[in-house]
């Protein structure tokens, strides 16, 4: 690397030195052993730009490819997504759309929670994606929310093992919702549930929540983190 750096320097000493010579600007210059820039600068320098070469050839791969990359621009953070729970604040965010993971994601809030506040659909949300960065779960929205469906009533996500048809009938819940999906995967942040896991509603109980820590209250729904063994 640092004969690299040398090469480079010196190469701008013998083109400023060329530059310099008697003549350089005219037209007429004819290249002979006057304006030679071996000679302008010196026998000493010259055997150091040869020994500059040479030692360049030797230069893996790997550093050159290292020095590039230093002269690439880095870069910019991604501003962090920033949130508010309020009705106000998704009517500001434009429409949303996206891929299979955000339909996946949209889809579970609008059958989960299109009846909740804007909080509590969020609160959902954390759970799923809180799932997905779990090894205990699949990796991707869409394998969360589908595992165990085609066993009726075995599956994590009800209703997409009732037996009913799953039908978008509400475009208002559905336009919210998927402002939801689409701002929890760009990375809005996840403060609601403390990690939650699972979660259930207040009209039911199941055996598993006396065994799980309970984390929040958000709506008619209650979240829990399962104890770590």
């Amino acid at each position: 690397m640092r004969s690299l750096n040398k090469l480079t320097a010196l190469a701008l000493v013998a083109t400023l030195g060329l530059c310099a010579l008697p003549g350089a600007g005219q037209a007429d210059v004819k290249l002979s052993s006057s304006n030679d820039p071996s000679l302008a600068l010196g026998l000493p320098l010259t055997a150091l730009l040869d020994q500059e070469r040479n030692g360049l050839k030797n230069v893996d791969a790997d550093a050159i490819e290292r020095l590039l990359a230093s002269f690439k621009p880095k870069p910019k953070p991604t501003p962090p997504v920033s949130v508010e729970y309020s009705d106000a604040f998704l009517l500001q965010q434009p429409k949303a759309t996206g891929g299979e993971q955000w339909q996946c994601l949209s889809e579970a809030l609008y059958f989960e929670a299109r009846g909740e506040s804007v909080k509590g659909q969020f609160a959902v949300a954390e759970v799923i994606l809180n799932r997905v960065s779990s090894p205990a779960f699949p990796n991707t929205v869409c394998g969360v929310i589908h595992q165990g469906t085609g066993k009726k009533y075995q599956c994590q996500f009800t209703y997409t093992c009732d037996g009913r048809a799953e039908v978008i009938s509400e475009p208002a819940a559905w336009d919210r919702v998927s402002k939801v999906a689409r701002l929890m995967l760009d990375g809005a942040p996840r403060p609601l549930t403390e990690g939650a896991t699972f979660y259930h509603t207040r009209a039911v109980t199941p055996s598993w929540a006396r065994k799980f820590a309970r984390t929040a209250q958000i709506g008619v729904h209650y979240f829990y983190r399962k104890p770590k063994v």
